[in-house]
């Protein structure tokens, strides 16, 4: 049980570490050298130069000794670019995720004011805890009096906690509305003021169904012109180039490796580089290294052709969906959102992602496969959350001195000097805990990419909403569960089986000290080391001095990285979870979550604005899951809190906090019902808007060319011939057409011809009804 001085050493280590952090920073990002990884954002942009381009002394190395003075400028610089700019420069999705921070601040700050006003009181001016450890030996620590604990069994000050807990309910659904509904307008806003982009005029049609004359292509096409006669513009099927993909990656792979040996060869000319054909080059047959690979690069491109013309031409390789693009986002928007057939499992459309989101790989996974891949990982995950349990079990030991004197009594004189005995309590179980989360958002990450979503922006939403669920069950869950067994043991067998439950009561409190300590570690030192970028530094620098030999490949050597939102904002969750669960059972846990709040939104909007750039763009599409998990945190508090004080004999004021949890559930009803369909929905007013808009300024665009070749897989985009086809002078935005098709019966409605107005007979009859002058 760490004390209020194991925290305090714990809390001045970790300030410490995330001053180093910042210090360093300061002086590596002042270092011209370093100007590419600290400011990737501006150089993707075109708007800075590379400051080393003159090769002065000066122009490696900073030697203005003022600048070093004013080393922590770059936060107000972070907070200075106003939303709409902000929105501008990095997009919705990074101006809306800092939001979520900001959330946090507005929260829980004026919530730390009330309870420290009103439950700090209540709660320390009591001595139910010393009482308790002379009577029944239970585990407590200073930090303790000040939670929920310290209050006697049956005492009317629980009215406080429930009074106060209405409060909190009440604050947080007002600020979550509010931000809701400004969330909505901005998305909003930000998809009418949206420059033009494939994927507004795009559907993703999948489960096209077999058909015996017709290919895919000619399947899509009759089926278009002949439902949207007057929407339908062009379409490209889905290849599965899955494995040409692999040999294009392996090509580049060796000519990267090329370019390093003729670097290498360059600098010493009199000493040919060889190496070994084996694994990692550790054995094998010794060979000339740029022979070598030139050889291996030139198989590479006759197996990349021989792929590619095989993917083309192999219907094997054509996958039963196809991108459909359409004249106007009206026809898009009545398209993906109705249902194309009678049958609802075939013909199944659905919004585009935009290209850069689409997650190539998992569009040549056939559809039917998808609900038998769902329940393999739904399986899989549930025996990684259960087996993870086991680890968790080991660091909740560590948290106790008594878990590592009885494992390790060798041990016992070293840690039980003060400022050991203060760093294993305080600091020690936060970061072992951090390292066993460290490989998690990878697996969760493969799990999500087997599940079959093809696009980056919703593997990434599946795998937060796993990794919130799993920091809850095991991070959470099992850090109080397993911490109380470990230290309330020795009560547990020396009471009753009827005292037993408010004995865990009592030490789910106490498992605060814990997560104080874990916060810091975290949401401290973690967030000032994000800023550091010391991965991407140390790359960039190695691939700088081997692989680069011209500006394009200095831009690649670049990681600017982005959010990961898969990994940021379950951590985001887990604080806002602490802050609701902890604000009325020990207050004193909400100033180490403000700072982290606050420390974060400063440091990510500095990486927003200089760093990060994002690989897709959603238009904040993720909000519903923020705004529900929020909800969520705030229902296990209050479900949490009803059965803290059920075991403390507050008969008379725990029934009025049933209500609770009913109220946040109808809340969030309320809200999905309101505001969600602005985030799964385009209105086709908007969308008519912005045609009638576009079709005014522009009246003369070739829409045609611009979506044509947008959704062709990216390993196809080298060899296509950028030759737009020609309409043979006739406007292809107003004129009807007659649908060719290969089959023998007419079991489709055809078009209506433009003749006469009757119904357009099959392919043969076409012919003869309109010979050729």
């Amino acid at each position: 049980m760490a004390t209020l001085g194991d925290i305090g050493v714990s809390a001045a280590i970790n300030i410490l570490s995330a001053f180093i952090f910042f210090v360093v920073f300061a002086i590596l990002r002042l270092q011209p050298f370093n100007d590419r990884v600290y400011f990737p954002k501006w150089y993707l942009k075109r708007l800075r130069t590379d400051p080393t381009a003159s090769g002065a002394v000066s122009k490696f190395v900073n030697l203005d000794y003022r600048s070093y003075l004013r080393f922590l400028n770059w936060m107000p610089d972070a907070l200075r670019m106003p939303e709409p700019e902000l929105i501008d420069h990095a997009g919705l999705d990074s101006a809306v995720y800092l939001r979520i921070y900001l959330i946090g601040v507005k929260i829980f700050v004026p919530i730390a004011f009330l309870v420290w006003a009103i439950l700090v009181p209540v709660n320390f001016t009591n001595s139910t805890l010393e009482l308790a450890s002379k009577i029944a030996n239970v585990t407590s620590s200073d930090i303790d009096k000040f939670s929920i604990s310290n209050v006697p069994l049956g005492s009317q000050r629980f009215w406080g906690h429930v009074l106060v807990a209405y409060a909190i309910t009440f604050w947080a659904c007002y600020v979550l509305l509010k931000e809701y509904e400004k969330v909505a307008f901005m998305r909003l806003q930000f998809l009418a003021s949206e420059k033009r982009l494939p994927n507004q005029f795009t559907v993703l049609v999948r489960n096209v169904p077999p058909d015996p004359d017709e290919s895919v292509s000619e399947l899509v096409e009759h089926f278009f012109l002949v439902n949207h006669p007057n929407h339908y513009l062009t379409h490209q099927v889905v290849y599965n180039a899955n494995k040409l993909a692999k040999l294009v990656k392996k090509k580049k792979k060796m000519q990267n490796w090329l370019v390093y040996y003729n670097n290498k060869y360059s600098r010493d000319p009199s000493k040919r580089p060889f190496m070994k054909t084996g694994f990692l080059g550790l054995w094998g047959n010794r060979v000339d290294a740029i022979d070598h690979h030139k050889s291996e690069i030139a198989k590479l491109s006759k197996e990349i052709a021989a792929e590619g013309e095989k993917v083309t031409n192999d219907p094997k390789s054509i996958m039963p969906a196809a991108f459909v693009s359409f004249k106007t986002r009206w026809g898009a928007a009545v398209c993906a959102q109705t249902q194309q057939s009678r049958d609802p499992t075939i013909w199944l459309t659905d919004w585009a992602p935009e290209p850069r989101d689409v997650y190539w790989e998992n569009l040549a996974i056939p559809y039917v496969s998808l609900t038998v891949r769902k329940l393999i990982i739904g399986v899989a995950f549930f025996f990684l959350t259960f087996f993870f349990m086991i680890p968790i079990a080991f660091v909740q030991s560590l948290a106790s001195l008594e878990g590592i004197e009885k494992a390790a009594p060798f041990l016992k004189p070293v840690v039980e000097k003060k400022f050991i005995k203060s760093v294993i309590q305080g600091f020690l179980p936060g970061i072992v805990l951090k390292l066993f989360l460290i490989f998690l958002p990878t697996i969760l990450m493969i799990m999500s990419k087997f599940e079959g979503f093809i696009s980056l922006s919703s593997l990434e939403r599946r795998s937060a909403s796993r990794y919130y669920l799993f920091n809850f069950v095991n991070v959470f869950l099992g850090s109080i569960i397993t911490g109380s067994a470990f230290e309330q043991l020795d009560s547990f067998i020396h009471q009753s089986a009827s005292e037993i439950p408010k004995t865990i009561g009592v030490a789910i409190p106490m498992k605060a000290t814990f997560f104080i300590t874990y916060i810091m570690v975290d949401g401290w030192a973690g967030i000032a080391g994000e800023i550091l970028m010391l991965k991407p530094l140390i790359i960039y620098h190695l691939k700088n001095f081997f692989l680069v030999k011209t500006e394009k490949d200095r831009e690649e050597a670049m990681d600017p990285g982005s959010l990961g939102f898969n990994t940021g904002e379950p951590r985001i969750q887990f604080y806002f979870l602490l802050g609701f669960v902890y604000a009325t059972v020990t207050p004193a846990i909400l100033p180490f979550i403000i700072i982290f709040f606050g420390l974060a939104y400063v440091v990510f909007r500095h990486q927003i604005i200089n760093v990060y750039n994002q690989e897709y763009e959603s238009a904040a599409a993720f909000w519903p899951d923020v705004h529900g998990r929020i909800l969520t945190a705030l229902v296990i508090s209050q479900v949490l809190l009803l059965g803290l004080l059920s075991t403390k004999e507050a008969s008379h004021s725990t029934p009025f906090l049933i209500a609770l949890p009913v109220l946040t559930i109808w809340f969030h009803m309320f809200c999905k019902g309101r505001y969600e369909p602005a985030f799964v929905k385009y209105p086709l007013q908007e969308a008519m808007m912005k045609d009638t808009l576009e079709r005014a300024r522009e009246p003369s665009i070739n829409l045609k060319g611009y979506l044509q070749s947008s959704y062709i897989h990216p390993v196809f985009k080298d060899c296509k011939d950028d030759e737009d086809e020609e309409e043979n002078g006739e406007n292809w935005e107003n004129v009807s057409v007659i649908v060719p098709t290969k089959r023998q019966s007419r079991r489709n409605t055809p078009v209506p011809s433009r003749v006469s107005g009757a119904s357009t007979p099959s392919l043969p009859d076409a012919i003869q009804e309109h010979p050729k002058p």
